[in-house]
């Protein structure tokens, strides 16, 4: 168990591709004494017997997660609605049953946006059945013992297999991915190895999805707590097909940064006026998914002075900011790319100060936390040396101190 010092940090390496139940057989071959409770969750929720079983493939020893077919006649289609109740029902924490919820949900909505309809009206069928009800439940399960044992585990998940060929379903063959794990998948780092099939199901994607899972882990040291391999039923040419997790504990004093998929939009004008682009720039502020805009004096062509502007948007933000910059700016081209954002972790407090409430943006940085008062919250106060007062006793979180003379 990782101690008050550290924070979980647990890293998914798909040499094999991830479905739900290699999720769980990694997870519980790297930490076992989870597994009597974790498939006692599994069967509250399914309905049918689950086991941890030792598996070796020739070259490698793991574990698989296997699920009792159900009685005979039992129907695999199973609507999103009596899964939902069914979770709602059963006797699980409400952290697992939570976690379960979200990962059903990221399916119904990925399916819902396939087939065209609402997500309350998705019935699930091979998702439906028995065995990928225990799946979920179980990585609920694990999922939660992540937070129990860390407070918030950090999750990491190298390139995905794209796999590829055809997979049979109730809708009949699709392509691989399937359409709804090609959705799930978006914003993940994926990869071709040249081998086939369905390598990421729509359970495996789901999870990361739920996950949030980035794609590398959090730089700095720390310490590799336990490992373990999860194989699915397949068996792949040349190539174990396994899931592989690596359990480590980060240092207490690196601060945690997020990671996320940035669109950079740039582009120049120099035909049209401060006051009217400060105005545009604010519309494009406006746009949904917009992180920020910022402007740079530059020298265009024949020596013109030009503002170079710069967008950052979320990746599925990017359409509506580029038409933005089009219909707002006099630009008439632009030049948009990927870049990976890093942000150190933040929080706002909230300091009384003379019955003023002033909002506080810690942030964690390498050699100590900082402070930082919010500047729209002193600027009624007239004075500099008021509001250096102000924003000293916000950010110290202690009282006023009374001015000089």
């Amino acid at each position: 168990m990782a101690d008050s010092a550290g924070r979980r940090v647990v890293t998914l390496d798909p040499v094999g591709g991830i479905a739900g139940d290699m999720f769980v057989a990694a997870m519980l071959d790297a930490e076992p004494h989870h597994a009597a409770a974790c498939l006692q969750a599994a069967e509250v929720v399914s309905g049918v017997a689950c086991r941890l079983l030792r598996h070796q493939d020739g070259a490698l020893a793991g574990a698989r997660f296997w699920v009792a077919e159900p009685p005979d006649g039992e129907h695999a289609h199973t609507a999103w609605a009596v899964i939902r109740t069914r979770l709602h029902e059963a006797a699980l924490p409400p952290a697992v049953r939570g976690h379960a919820l979200g990962i059903f949900a990221a399916l119904a909505e990925a399916e819902a946006q396939v087939h065209g309809i609402a997500p309350d009206a998705v019935t699930f069928h091979e998702v439906g059945a028995a065995d990928s009800i225990a799946d979920i439940a179980a990585a609920a399960w694990l999922i939660a013992a992540q937070e129990t044992q860390a407070g918030a585990a950090r999750w990491s998940v190298g390139p995905l297999p794209l796999g590829g060929g055809q997979v049979c379903t109730a809708h009949g063959l699709l392509p691989v991915p399937a359409p709804a794990t090609a959705l799930l998948l978006r914003g993940f780092a994926v990869q071709d190895d040249g081998i086939g099939g369905e390598r990421v199901t729509p359970t495996g994607a789901a999870i990361l999805r739920h996950l949030g899972a980035q794609a590398a882990p959090p730089p700095g040291p720390r310490t590799l707590r336990a490992t373990g391999l999860g194989f699915g039923t397949r068996r792949l040419p040349g190539l174990p097909n396994l899931l592989r997790v690596l359990i480590g504990e980060s240092a207490a004093d690196v601060p945690e940064q997020d990671r996320r998929s940035l669109s950079v939009i740039c582009f120049e004008v120099d035909d049209q006026t401060p006051e009217d682009l400060a105005i545009a720039l604010g519309f494009l502020r406006a746009v949904p998914g917009v992180v920020d805009v910022v402007q740079m004096a530059a020298f265009g062509k024949k020596g013109r002075m030009a503002a170079h502007v710069q967008i950052l948007a979320a990746p599925e933000s990017a359409e509506a900011a580029i038409d933005a910059a089009f219909r707002e700016t006099t630009t008439l081209g632009l030049r948009v790319q990927m870049a990976e954002g890093r942000m150190l972790r933040r929080a706002m407090d909230s300091a009384a100060v003379d019955g003023q409430a002033l909002r506080v943006k810690r942030a964690a940085r390498p050699g100590g936390a900082t402070a930082k008062t919010e500047s729209d919250d002193v600027a009624a106060t007239q004075g500099h040396a008021a509001r250096q007062r102000l924003r000293f006793a916000a950010e110290q979180g202690a009282a006023l101190p009374a001015a000089r003379d």
